[in-house]
């Protein structure tokens, strides 16, 4: 286990290099203009020496290989710069918004995964069955459904017409007290839309796997024995059919990173979305290169996790081989 985490943590220094490098050869390939973006309306009246001037404090007067070396050596020294959007250090901007990210996009992948091994397990003991029939037409049709039409489909219904639940934001609009109730209520939706968005792989997933185990001997030789359906359901079919399900969680933090940044912006969600549009539509080199690392960072562990996950659950898995 260790020189397999060992080899993917050597693995990930290129990939995460490449990666940034791209990331200041699309932003310097962009139309939009950082200098601008930074200057503002000030910008439009500025004279062409105070816009250049300006253009060599930013750094953006540099060569792209220049400019991408600074910040990659800075940033393995810790320093990942200033946002030039922000007008603060890139650490600060995403030290503020991160956790409510990271809060947003666990909950939700705890409820796809609780609700999508819990309905797999119920379809699969009955396949072809009512309830197997109705909950795979909706994991189909969930398939296809965008994360941000989900979410304005939620807004519609709970926020606009029942009126039970807060259409977005932290925390209630005359209130500037951040508190436990508050946050809970105000990441009912927005969770329960991005773990919906994600539940149809682990459902069809699980569904499959433990259908398949149902029918393996092993299986049929535990309720020969006289098994409980509950012990073979969950102590025999359950573990087996468990194991395709461990690889899907690598595969799924992409979409899970893309479906959060569309649920925060939908919510008004304080993570990282907004940085990350402003970001991009600012050309905030820094800022941009450091988001796109954690994200790079964040599908590699998920890759690793899964890889672990299935050799712990399957010990016929070598680590090492």
């Amino acid at each position: 286990m260790a020189r397999m985490a060992g080899r993917r943590a050597l693995f990930a220094f290129p990939v995460l290099g490449v990666v940034t490098f791209g990331v200041f050869a699309v932003a310097a390939a962009s139309p939009f203009d950082p200098v601008k973006a930074y200057a503002g309306t000030a910008g439009l009246t500025a004279s062409q020496e105070n816009l250049d001037q300006l253009r060599a404090n930013l750094g953006v007067d540099q060569p792209l290989v220049a400019r991408w070396w600074d910040w990659l050596t800075s940033a393995l020294q810790g320093d990942f710069g200033d946002s030039s959007v922000m007008r603060q250090p890139v650490a600060d901007v995403i030290a503020e918004r991160m956790g409510w990210s990271v809060l947003l996009a666990a909950t939700a992948f705890l409820v796809a995964i609780l609700l999508g091994t819990g309905l797999g397990v119920l379809a699969a003991r009955r396949p072809g069955g009512w309830l197997d029939r109705c909950v795979s037409s909706v994991a189909y049709t969930l398939e296809a459904a965008p994360a941000f039409w989900l979410g304005l489909l939620a807004i519609w219904f709970f926020a606009l017409k029942l009126d039970v639940l807060p259409a977005g934001g932290l925390t209630d609009a005359a209130s500037d007290v951040v508190t436990f109730g508050q946050v809970a209520s105000h990441l009912v939706l927005p969770a329960a839309v991005l773990g919906i968005s994600q539940l149809p792989w682990f459902f069809l997933y699980v569904r499959q796997g433990v259908a398949d185990a149902l029918a393996e001997d092993p299986v049929r030789g535990a309720r020969a024995r006289g098994l409980s359906e509950r012990t073979v359901l969950l102590g025999h079919a359950l573990r087996s059919g468990m194991l395709p399900m461990l690889t899907l969680i690598g595969s799924r933090v992409p979409e899970l990173i893309t479906g959060a940044l569309l649920v925060e912006t939908v919510f008004s969600w304080p993570g990282i979305a907004a940085a990350t549009v402003q970001a991009a539509t600012s050309v905030d080199f820094s800022l941009l290169a450091a988001l796109t690392v954690l994200a790079t960072a964040a599908v590699l562990l998920g890759n690793l996790l899964s890889d672990l996950l299935y050799g712990l659950a399957d010990p016929r898995v070598a680590f090492d081989g």
